[in-house]
């Protein structure tokens, strides 16, 4: 997994003088810097570009890290059925909250259900950063936007996002800076004597030692010092077998593996 914190955020968010609306994006970045890797792993948003377009769509629907709560004041959704908001004040009370956001009495209580928070009794937990960043893995998730990531799909990626083309070229914007910023951690350079993380898309003599030590170890698969789709099915394969997390990235843990 590649290491993300709050360098990488800050990379990516846009900056603002109005000292109140910078320091709520602050306390916003500051509480999911922390948590990001780990969560994001749990969602197996893990290679470079499922975590780009995360990154780059929650940044958009959070307007620049500013809020995790809509702007609106919801009264929009007051009576929608389809949203389960059967109650006087529901569409206030169940608003869109999150960095994607949540929204009606239905969707609260179903995915407050699924994290364990009962977000249906107590809606504006869903608003909680941390709580808002699982919010919106749940969502990723349930969409299967991980696979449109994989084929670096933006206008699919957003469609399943926002419904549509809404704001496709901030989210543009966004995607790039987060590529630039995750391209940066992975060529800083590596401890004497470390393996390097390798993931779809590394090159180089150390995509051959892998591949070596996959075929050594009876994964068959050529040996062309390209990390692609095949390394990364061989990989993952071996991560299976070896009750490691089958996330294809090949770190400390999968070398130590290989080389054992």
């Amino acid at each position: 997994m590649i290491p993300l914190d709050l360098d990488v955020l800050r990379a990516i968010m846009p900056r603002y003088s109005n000292a109140a609306i910078a320091a709520k994006q602050a306390f916003i970045v500051e509480s999911i810097a922390g948590s990001m890797t780990n969560i994001l792993s749990d969602y197996q948003i893990s290679t470079r570009l499922r975590i780009a377009h995360f990154l780059a769509q929650i940044a958009h629907e959070s307007a620049g890290f500013r809020t995790t709560e809509e702007f609106a004041s919801g009264a929009a959704y007051e009576g929608r059925r389809d949203l389960g908001n059967s109650e006087p004040g529901d569409g206030k009370r169940y608003k869109g909250r999150g960095l994607l956001q949540l929204t009606g009495r239905a969707n609260y209580r179903e995915l407050g259900g699924k994290i364990g928070l009962d977000l249906e009794n107590d809606p504006e937990l869903a608003a909680e950063p941390k709580t808002s960043l699982i919010i919106a893995c749940e969502y990723w998730q349930s969409r299967k936007i991980n696979r449109l990531c994989d084929e670096d799909n933006l206008v699919a990626v957003t469609k399943k996002v926002n419904g549509g083309r809404n704001g496709l070229e901030d989210r543009a914007n966004y995607l790039a800076k987060a590529k630039i910023a995750l391209a940066r951690i992975e060529a800083l350079p590596m401890p004497l004597g470390e393996k390097p993380t390798l993931r779809r898309g590394s090159i180089g003599p150390e995509v051959d030692d892998l591949q070596k030590l996959l075929r050594d170890k009876g994964y068959m698969i050529a040996i062309d010092g390209d990390f692609g789709p095949a390394t990364e099915a061989m990989v993952m394969r071996f991560q299976e077998d070896k009750d490691l997390g089958a996330d294809g990235i090949v770190g400390k843990k999968t070398w130590a593996a290989l080389e054992k």
